[in-house]
C-alpha cells in the first residue's frame, strides 16, 4: 500500500508540473495572439499599421453619407506634455482622404520622448479606419519647451456598415525613457 501511494504522488507530481508548463507557454503565447485578433477583427479599438495612399481610388468616396470623427489625445502620466487635438470633431465622406492636426508642448525645462498609441471607437469599426501616415508611428521626442504641430492623414473605408455615423479616434501617448 505505502508503494501504490508513492507511485501515485509521482504521478500527481509529474501532472503538476506539466499543467504548470502548459500554462506559462500558454501565458507566453497568450500577448502575440491577442495582438493578432485584435488586428484581424479591429477588437479593442487597434487599427492596425499604415496603408499606402493608393489603398484608396480616387472618386471612391461616398458623397452620399456623413460619418462624424470625434478626435481626443492624452499624455499618460510620467509625460509631462500638453497634447490634444486642433479640433474635436469633423465629419467626413467614407472614401475621402482627411489630414488632422494635433498639437503637443514640452513645458518642462528637460527633453521628452513619447510614443503615441491609437484607439478607435467602437473597437469592431476600427478596420475600417485607415492611417495612411501618422506621428504615432514614430517615437516623438521634443526638446524643452518645444511645440509642434502633428497630422494624421486617413481615410475611412466605404465598407464602413452604413449604421455606424460616428467614429472616435484617440490618442494616448506614453513616456519613453531615453535609450530604450
Amino acid at each position: 500500500m505505502d508503494a501504490a501511494i508513492r507511485q501515485a504522488n509521482r504521478r500527481l507530481a509529474r501532472r503538476l508540473v506539466l499543467a504548470a508548463v502548459a500554462a506559462g507557454g500558454l501565458g507566453f503565447a497568450l500577448v502575440p495572439l491577442y495582438d493578432v485578433f485584435c488586428a484581424v477583427t479591429g477588437l479593442n479599438g487597434k487599427t492596425g499599421g499604415a496603408v499606402s495612399a493608393g489603398a484608396v481610388a480616387p472618386g471612391t468616396a461616398d458623397a452620399a453619407r456623413w460619418v462624424t470623427v470625434e478626435l481626443a489625445g492624452n499624455a499618460m502620466p510620467g509625460l509631462s506634455w500638453e497634447f490634444g487635438a486642433k479640433r474635436n470633431r469633423l465629419r467626413v465622406h467614407p472614401g475621402e482622404m482627411v489630414t488632422v492636426a494635433y498639437y503637443v508642448k514640452n513645458p518642462t525645462d528637460r527633453p521628452l520622448s513619447g510614443r503615441a498609441v491609437p484607439s478607435v471607437s467602437p473597437g469592431w469599426a476600427a478596420r475600417h479606419f485607415k492611417k495612411v501616415d501618422c506621428f504615432c508611428f514614430k517615437r516623438q521626442q521634443l526638446a524643452p519647451g518645444e511645440t509642434r504641430e502633428m497630422a494624421v492623414t486617413f481615410f475611412i473605408s466605404p465598407e464602413l456598415p452604413a449604421e455606424v455615423r460616428a467614429l472616435a479616434l484617440s490618442y494616448a501617448f506614453y513616456p519613453i525613457e531615453d535609450g530604450s
